[in-house]
């Protein structure tokens, strides 16, 4: 399978099994496109009758650039059959039982009242509360003794607004300390804020012990103070702003993330990016909105073909800045053409539910923190274990390969089936299809390959 298609000036060609992406010229992008259904001599006379004299171009260019096509194809660059369906489930199989990373809700509760927010102003739909200490400790046991032989262990710090409950974050960062070197573990800690509560003890222990930390801004004030705001109504761009700007200072380099949301309010997210740009950041992340059929939040038709003219021009946004010496990062366009993900990670997708859970104060295990408060995916507690087997089960049998729609989408080895969450709010299946997400997810690749085939042609 192959797919192609014309961005930034490039003829690209993906073959989607081998991951092998061409930049060609116009001969041999549309010899392709008919390669594999039409005759040779059908192909050959095509080409000739369009391109004979255009730009000074010979039958034996014409027969010449065919000759490459078959090379590549014998080569198993082109055309090349997808094999990977017997090993799907594989990786889940092999790592059964073993936990790499916990997302610890540390709070149940926020001091902000954002309308749109999946987790019901913190509270989860449920009752509001935080993490005791004792609870944080026993989490980090658990996953200790259910990490089996995996040395490096991820914990985000999640909330609700984790910072409410700040002296259990710096208390549980500690008693990881202590115990890493004895069961010869490295913890790596993500904290995610709002900002509101950020002070110099916060920059201080984040620049400290975090690997990893993401600040919520929307972008533009109008935007971000639509949605984000406090319980009087209040908006709080103006108040976290100077926050994020001195954390991330501070940090001198080490890993951030500013993370904006983009709604009904906003398709045209990238006056977004040109805020926080102007602002200093620089490590930028736009997620569509997460919400309930007919929310005013939720993105209509119309709003899905904006994004997708929005993700072009960032693109070219990116580029641009290359130029001027002021580059920047966009989460999703950070991809590696030669290497990235083992195949067994992208057909077996983020591995939610099983190497990867959600905590909730209380010590309740979920698959992911997107699913914290529904009973039906309640998988244990961090006391007993998993007791679900029924839903985790499901959750190991979720790769890309149990969506029947995935099948024959070019994308499905970069986004291995997509989000099981989203998929399930959707559809009410987490082998279900998210299909305005897989929409923008789609015109998301493109542009992240185009951009990467731009950069590396430019020595970027």
């Amino acid at each position: 399978m192959i797919h192609q298609y014309k961005q930034g000036g490039y003829n690209v060609v993906l073959d989607v099994a081998s991951g092998a992406i061409h930049v060609v010229d116009d001969v041999a992008y549309d010899i392709i496109e008919i390669f594999e259904s039409t005759p040779k001599g059908d192909v050959l006379a095509k080409m000739k009758e369009r391109y004979l004299g255009v730009d000074d171009i010979t039958e034996d260019d014409i027969l010449e650039c065919y000759a490459q096509v078959e090379s590549l194809r014998d080569a198993g660059k082109l055309y090349s059959p997808d094999t990977f369906e017997p090993m799907a489930g594989t990786l889940k199989e092999k790592t059964s039982g073993v936990i790499k990373a916990l997302c610890l809700h540390i709070a149940h509760t926020c001091n902000l009242n954002c309308s749109y927010c999946f987790a019901s102003q913190g509270k989860y739909h449920g009752e509001r509360g935080v993490m005791s200490l004792e609870v944080g400790k026993r989490a980090l046991d658990f996953l200790v003794e259910n990490s089996g032989s995996r040395r490096n262990l991820e914990v985000d710090f999640f909330g609700g607004e984790p910072l409410l409950n700040f002296e259990v974050v710096k208390q549980l960062v500690a008693y990881a300390r202590d115990i890493e070197k004895k069961h010869n573990k490295n913890f790596r800690f993500t904290l995610t804020t709002n900002g509101m509560l950020i002070d110099d003890d916060v920059i201080d222990f984040c620049n400290r012990e975090c690997h990893n930390v993401v600040l919520s801004l929307d972008g533009r004030r109008e935007i971000h103070d639509r949605f984000r705001v406090d319980y009087a109504g209040k908006g709080s761009f103006d108040r976290i702003v100077p926050k994020f700007q001195r954390l991330v200072e501070a940090r001198e380099g080490k890993g951030y993330y500013m993370r904006g949301t983009f709604t009904h309010a906003n398709p045209d997210f990238l006056e977004d990016i040109k805020v926080m740009l102007d602002l200093g950041f620089s490590e930028l992340s736009m997620e569509p909105v997460v919400c309930a059929p007919g929310d005013p939040a939720e993105l209509t038709d119309e709003d899905i073909e904006i994004v997708k003219r929005q993700y072009e021009d960032l693109a070219k946004l990116m580029l641009e800045r290359d130029k001027e010496g002021k580059p920047f990062t966009f989460y999703h366009y950070m991809i590696d053409l030669t290497g990235g993900p083992c195949i067994y990670k992208r057909i077996s997708g983020c591995g939610s539910g099983t190497e990867y859970m959600a905590v909730t104060p209380w010590g309740d295990l979920y698959p992911c923190h997107q699913f914290v408060g529904d009973e039906k995916y309640l998988l244990g507690n961090i006391y007993e274990g998993v007791t679900n087997k029924c839903a985790q089960c499901e959750f190991a049998e979720c790769n890309v390969y149990a969506r029947e729609e995935c099948r024959d989408c070019w994308a499905r080895l970069y986004c291995s089936g997509g989000c099981a969450a989203n998929a399930y709010h959707a559809t009410g299946s987490i082998k279900g299809v998210y299909e305005k997400g897989c929409e923008l997810f789609k015109k998301r690749m493109e542009c992240a390959i185009m951009l990467a085939i731009a950069r590396r042609l430019e020595g970027k």
